[in-house]
């Protein structure tokens, strides 16, 4: 017969097996990533390219022709596929690779790579199914030979210009680079003449219906919702509702029907309903205060 003490002394030791159980159960081993994963945003000119890669490392083993074959279709790093993304399109001398994001897989050769740019970035290495459809760029460099093993493969972007730069890969004593340019003129010129020729109509709606919303200067609202209107015109009925509005804020009652049923009459044309609906019950309002 089992005495107090015992049954306690049983309790205990069932609580704690119960709470190493446990503990093991949700516990998890970390350990280093042979090929820890890379990822970095470099800015060139105005443009940004984001490259995302995991990086083997060379640990004695001879690479190329060996741990990477020549000649075949190699992810270009380990474990999931290397990917970049890039903000504006990108000018490989007469080849164009057009702004998003690519999958990067390589041919390496005794002599020279290929580097190729892949629609597809949601495969585990090289797809199952290699489609050439998907193939958006391949671009040709000479191998160059380094003094000294690079230990991990490295992909970077250098000799950073304001409209060109290279993209460059090296691992053990291997060196290939591809270089780029990139419209930067465009980029500046586009950007130049969006600050030099005002804000948009957009931009003064946007401001006027702020005012409007926060209870703020209403007179200087109806100035930005007029050069609003008179920039987008008339059909724009979200515009004049604003207007209505503001005018309506002021006890302006008269101009705030005029420019409600400018309003009215575009929503109708658009089937607005939603703007329908508050037009004609604000002109029935306002004509009380008139």
């Amino acid at each position: 017969m089992n005495s107090p003490m015992l049954l306690k002394w049983k309790s205990h030791v069932a609580l704690y097996s119960f709470v190493v159980l446990a503990l093991t159960s949700y516990a998890q081993v970390e350990t280093p990533e042979l090929s820890p994963r890379c990822n970095f945003t470099q800015t060139v000119g105005l443009t940004e390219i984001a490259l995302d890669y995991s990086r083997p490392s060379k640990r004695g083993r001879i690479v190329f022709g060996n741990i990477v074959p020549y000649d075949k279709i190699w992810r270009l790093g380990a474990n999931k596929n290397s990917t970049i993304h890039i903000s504006e399109d990108v000018y490989f001398g007469k080849d164009t690779v057009y702004q998003g994001k690519y999958a990067l897989f390589a041919i390496p050769g005794e002599q020279s790579w290929e580097l190729i740019f892949y629609d597809e970035t949601s495969n585990w290495g090289t797809p199952d199914t290699w489609n050439e459809a998907k193939v958006v760029c391949r671009l040709k460099s000479n191998v160059i030979s380094l003094k000294s093993p690079l230990e991990t493969m490295t992909i970077s972007i250098d000799d950073i210009g304001i409209k060109s730069a290279n993209l460059n890969i090296k691992w053990d004593q291997v060196s290939v680079s591809y270089p780029f340019e990139l419209d930067t003129k465009s980029q500046v010129v586009k950007s130049i003449e969006s600050v030099m020729s005002g804000p948009s109509a957009s931009d003064y709606y946007k401001s006027a219906k702020y005012y409007l919303v926060e209870g703020l200067d209403a007179k200087k609202a109806l100035v930005w919702i007029a050069k609003a209107i008179e920039m987008r015109g008339t059909s724009a009925y979200w515009m004049t509702r604003v207007q209505a509005e503001l005018y309506a804020s002021l006890g302006k009652y008269p101009e705030a029907i005029e420019s409600a049923e400018l309003s009215l009459e575009s929503a109708k044309k658009s089937d607005s309903q939603r703007y329908i609906a508050m037009n004609e019950k604000s002109i029935i309002e306002w004509k009380k205060k008139k």
